[in-house]
């Protein structure tokens, strides 16, 4: 009876977890996990199709601290993660994938100072308004690694047009 009992209780916990899982979080997931593949590949493609020093270091920072925890947080609130890029991802990707030297430079930092700028929005939203405590602390935590990024994209940005 006590097992039946504690068996009960962990399935009421449970379900109560995953009533705290909104859609917004949901959504923050999807968009995090495709962002962060995103950005991952592209780091790839600048240590290949950069021209400059800058640029291929910030491919490189950037692919080296891409090691998110986000998959662990999300499986263990039972929120799924995609497994790729988007379709718009996908054409992005393959467009900047044809640019070579000075022009996937200049191509590559703008998006990538926008996409930190989009992000840090996206994680000071969840951090804030989140449903799951466990995923609105995650973002919190992870609000100054983007902000990092943004501002080393900014920098590299600069010194690309010099």
């Amino acid at each position: 009876m006590k097992k039946i009992l504690i068996m009960i209780i962990v399935a009421c916990s449970f379900s109560a977890l995953q009533a705290q899982t909104s859609k917004r979080d949901k959504k923050f997931v999807a968009c995090v996990a495709q962002s962060d593949m995103m950005e991952v590949k592209l780091a790839e493609l600048a240590q290949t199709n950069a021209s400059h020093a800058e640029v291929k270091g910030l491919g490189k920072k950037l692919t080296d601290e891409n090691k998110t925890s986000l998959k662990s947080v999300a499986e263990k609130n039972s929120i799924p993660v995609p497994a790729g890029l988007s379709k718009k991802q996908q054409k992005m990707y393959n467009k900047m994938a044809m640019l070579k030297g000075e022009k996937f430079d200049k191509h590559y930092t703008k998006c990538m100072v926008k996409s930190h700028k989009k992000l840090l929005c996206k994680f000071k939203k969840e951090a804030k308004k989140g449903g799951n405590t466990e995923l609105k602390e995650w973002a919190k935590n992870s609000i100054p690694t983007i902000e990092n990024h943004k501002e080393q994209s900014q920098k590299t940005c600069i010194a690309i047009k010099k």
